[in-house]
């Protein structure tokens, strides 16, 4: 190692004397690398999105219902409610049934269901047999809701082979070439550093952009060796942490060794959420370990932890910080969106409704009003999205907008901190320091930026965090700073698409969260630091320096990644077992 590093301070000062000695062709060389960093950036990601974007998502039939009418409603979720309400998944419209009358549920196989009755004024019944609470649900049974039959049917093996069909059309495009260009711009980015830190360049940044393109094409070649495709999400997610490395290399070199080993519990963290994910009834069981993991969380920091920037925030042992908050998101939305048996019962929301209260006022109480709205956010979008009650919603917003003038009017000093709002040029030496200071290091970086490690924002408190936009248009220049932005954009976009053909609302209600929230993050850390919203101090996904929230990036991505349908593109969906007589005759990748 003393080896190495002997090796590398040489190479730093070497660097530095040809620099030194020719001037104007180690400009042309570092003009070269910032023109070239944003056209790299662009190849990986039009590819990407356009790939994430336009797959077309096809629901899948899992049985059939066949109505009195003759229509044959088909069953493309695990579970459904049925009723008379438009919103329904399976729309029976007879006066004698209920607006949200039952819930059919996928057990097991597609032969093996379970039908619950949500409380009907009418009531249910299976073979004739009314329904307490819950019966078991087999193809050929008859299930009246108020009264109107349905027969369950199964999927006949001519639909499921046409469903092979279609589905096999659906092929990512091939990560090879992002890859490759990804890899070019992580060794882009680690000269450009190692150049502009002279001759007292760190050893780390050569071990970490050695690293971290290591462990990308690691990741890669075993996802690779099980046979799966469809990369898109993580090479989104590798080009942000790479800007990571490079904002944490500009600002404090020191905590190289932290972010990349950060990184590394995320990718581990994904790659566990993702196999969790995969079978409900273990997520069913998980749901009340991971509340109580979320209030723990939050609890022990109100308790035990220390402030910073004004919040009570951080868990401190020796030399390592820690911000339970950041991992208190992945449990709230696991636990929040695992409504299962109980789909759209208000009981169910009654229980989130608790745990979100409790998480608000942990929250308060530590002063983060950032992390606070983020969660409130997160609850809408789950809330909504589980009862699709626009009453009850505007109950709660007009309940959060009283607790918010309860606490202003108990914390006075919370509105001096929105006194520059919109004001920041008038109040350039005081309340809007930082946002000056970031919009003019924004501006001279133009649209290729002066170059990773050469810009004087990173001089300024919190720059690598909550002003970390400001850091990436000086620096990578505003074509790679947009880009990051939709990078974000684009996992949300292709959540609420996926919706269409997610085989569970668990799925689709947990990515919809993981999005919004990711999405909402974002949009507070970027228009903070412009002036446009409040400054919050909020971190950009998977770009701001910090352990906990790149973990906690990694492990929201997990939900995102369970939607994704396409064969055997997500390690977290179980392949689907067809009949013999369904399957394909010729050999091919497994049908998943």
């Amino acid at each position: 190692m003393e080896e190495f590093t002997a090796l590398i301070a040489w190479a730093a000062q070497a660097l530095a004397a040809w620099r030194q000695a020719n001037p104007i062709l180690a400009e042309g060389v570092s003009f070269a690398c910032r023109l070239l960093a944003p056209m790299l950036t662009l190849l990986i990601l039009v590819r990407t999105i356009r790939s994430l974007l336009t797959v077309p998502a096809q629901p899948e039939g899992w049985a059939v219902l066949g109505l009195p009418n003759g229509v044959k409603v088909p069953l493309t979720r695990w579970e459904n409610i049925m009723g008379r309400s438009p919103s329904a998944d399976v729309v029976v419209n007879y006066p004698s049934v209920s607006r949200q009358h039952a819930a059919i549920i996928r057990r097991g196989d597609d032969a093996d269901w379970t039908v619950y009755d949500l409380g009907s004024k009418m009531g249910t019944s299976v073979n004739g047999q009314p329904v307490e609470g819950s019966a078991p649900v087999t193809v050929g049974d008859t299930v009246e809701l108020g009264g109107v039959p349905m027969v369950l049917i199964p999927v006949d093996d001519k639909e499921l082979s046409e469903q092979v069909a279609r589905r096999r059309r659906q092929v990512p495009i091939s990560p090879w070439l992002p890859l490759i260009a990804l890899t070019a711009l992580q060794v882009l980015c680690g000269f450009q550093l190692f150049m502009a830190g002279g001759a007292e360049a760190s050893p780390n940044i050569v071990l970490s952009f050695l690293a971290l393109p290591v462990m990308m094409w690691l990741y890669f070649l075993l996802m690779r060796a099980t046979g799966r495709v469809g990369f898109e999400m993580e090479i989104i997610a590798f080009f942000l942490s790479t800007l990571s490395m490079a904002v944490t290399t500009s600002s404090a070199p020191s905590s190289l060794p932290k972010q990349m080993i950060a990184l590394i519990l995320g990718l581990g963290l994904f790659l566990v959420l993702g196999l969790l994910l995969r079978d409900l009834k273990r997520v069913q069981k998980l749901r009340w370990l991971m509340a109580a993991g979320c209030i723990g969380l939050l609890t022990i920091t109100l308790v035990l932890g220390t402030s910073q920037f004004g919040a009570t925030n951080w868990i401190r042992l020796g030399p390592l910080s820690f911000q339970p908050s950041e991992i208190a998101k992945i449990c709230y939305i696991f636990a929040g969106a695992a409504t299962l048996e109980r789909l759209f019962r208000k009981r169910n929301l009654g229980l989130f409704l608790v745990l979100t209260g409790v998480c608000l006022l942990c929250l308060a109480g530590m002063s983060d009003f950032g992390t606070a709205a983020i969660f409130f956010v997160t609850f809408l979008v789950i809330a909504f999205l589980r009862s699709g009650d626009w009453a009850t919603l505007s109950l709660i917003c007009a309940g959060a907008l009283f607790g918010v003038f309860m606490i202003v009017q108990m914390r006075p000093y919370i509105l001096s901190r929105f006194s520059t709002w919109l004001h920041a040029w008038e109040n350039a030496s005081s309340g809007g320091y930082q946002q000056v200071r970031t919009m003019s290091a924004a501006a001279s970086g133009g649209l290729i930026g002066v170059g990773p490690g050469e810009g004087w924002l990173h001089r300024i408190g919190a720059a690598d965090t909550d002003l970390v936009f400001g850091m990436l248009c000086e620096e990578w220049g505003l074509i790679v700073a947009v880009l990051a932005v939709v990078s974000i954009l684009t996992l949300v976009v292709f959540a609420v698409r996926a919706c269409r053909a997610g085989r569970s609302p668990y799925y689709t209600i947990a990515a919809c969260a993981a999005g919004s929230l990711l999405v909402f993050q974002t949009a507070l850390n970027v228009l903070g630091s412009v002036d446009l919203l409040p400054l919050t101090g909020v971190t950009f996904p998977f770009v701001s320096n910090g352990g906990s929230a790149m973990m906690a990036s990694w492990g929201l991505l997990a939900f995102l990644k369970a939607t994704d349908t396409r064969p055997n593109a997500s390690f977290a969906i179980q392949q689907r077992r067809l009949p013999q007589s369904a399957r394909p005759k010729k050999r091919g990748a497994p049908y998943a």
